[in-house]
């Protein structure tokens, strides 16, 4: 047309202001539909929408607040009493349902998310969480190796990885799962005991564990159809909880049984919560999204190891920088005979298994 998309809207309005048009072509009456058109109300939100740069996300979300207050409906949401609280927690829970994907949020909008969250568990519970959105060092990328040998299947690495991570009590939901397997059997996985109550270890058996082994071609993010998942720059395999909608593809996908799906509302006591969170991590969860292993992203991101390797009695796990030359993973990879599990599918999961 020539002129602005704001220029335009501005004639439009006035010339049908001026005319008895309706905008179906005819003066006359045609569609029996004349009336009067108003310039709207400089306050009704839509004005501050077109007079101002921004992009359309914001513009979104000004036009949703603008038809809400319109229909009443905010006021019944934040339930106006006077309460300044209460009003927070609801603006604190308008711009959540907003947020976007957090692979693509600036880093300002991740530290706004990161401090959103934390404010809104002071005011429901009193407690001060720490969340972090600690982001992936360079040079660094992440790789695990398991002794089969040592391994006598006490199970410290399970009970350090529900604690460290926030996994639901009424589940007992397990990142990590220990097999005992019969000497002589193999890597028969369809034989073997996920579920054993009897002193360990027991006699002619060994103990292999699993979890997710986070892949360099990991299947279950090519198949998450919102991109709710994806791997770091430092190879962890991460999920969005917020972004996730619980299909269960990535579930399905991945050919280690190494995701986890949240049937009921997760479950930990008030006592037991870890408050050392990472956003990617250990945060709490909601209902019916899927979690996993991180390699406890909140604690090797600060040059930690990751829980289960921490708790281990017998030093079965080894953990760390596969980009070390100096590193005991590359020490392990170098010195042992080491082999991965399902090789054949492409997958490159960054997990060894390794005897002495």
């Amino acid at each position: 047309m020539g002129t602005d998309k704001k220029k335009w809207f501005s004639l439009n309005l006035t010339k049908k202001k001026e005319s008895s048009s309706c905008g179906c072509g005819s003066n006359s009456g045609g569609c029996g539909s004349h009336q009067k058109v108003e310039k709207p109300k400089k306050n009704d939100g839509f004005d501050q929408v077109l007079n101002s740069s921004m992009d359309r996300r914001n513009a979104f979300k000004q036009l949703t607040a603008s038809l809400l207050v319109g229909a009443g409906a905010v006021t019944t949401a934040c339930s106006v009493t006077g309460d300044e609280k209460t009003k927070e927690k609801a603006q604190i829970d308008w711009e959540e349902q907003f947020k976007g994907n957090y692979k693509l949020m600036s880093d300002d909008e991740k530290t706004a998310t990161v401090d959103r969250l934390v404010r809104r568990h002071q005011l429901k519970t009193g407690d001060q969480l720490t969340i972090s959105s600690e982001t992936a060092e360079e040079n660094v990328l992440f790789g695990y190796a398991f002794n089969i040998s040592k391994c006598q299947g006490y199970m410290d690495c399970v009970s350090a990885c529900v604690e460290e991570n926030n996994q639901d009590r009424n589940s007992q939901m397990e990142y990590i799962r220990i097999h005992e397997m019969k000497d002589g059997k193999g890597f028969n996985f369809n034989e073997a005991d996920d579920n054993f109550y009897h002193e360990v270890p027991a006699d002619g058996h060994f103990y292999m564990g699993t979890q997710c082994f986070h892949c360099d071609n990991p299947p279950c993010v090519e198949v998450c159809p919102v991109q709710a998942t994806w791997k770091e720059p430092d190879g962890i395999v991460v999920v969005d909880y917020d972004w996730c909608v619980g299909c269960r593809y990535c579930m399905a996908a991945c050919p280690y049984d190494g995701r986890r799906f949240n049937w009921s509302k997760p479950e930990v006591p008030a006592e037991e919560i870890n408050k050392n969170q990472h956003y990617l991590g250990n945060r709490l969860r909601k209902k019916g999204v899927m979690e996993k292993c991180t390699f406890c992203i909140q604690r090797s991101r600060k040059g930690k190891n990751p829980a289960c390797v921490e708790a281990c009695p017998t030093g079965a796990r080894i953990f760390g920088n596969l980009l070390d030359p100096d590193s005991t993973i590359r020490w392990v990879l170098e010195n042992k005979k080491v082999f991965r599990l399902k090789e054949d599918l492409g997958t490159e999961p960054k997990f060894w298994y390794f005897m002495d």
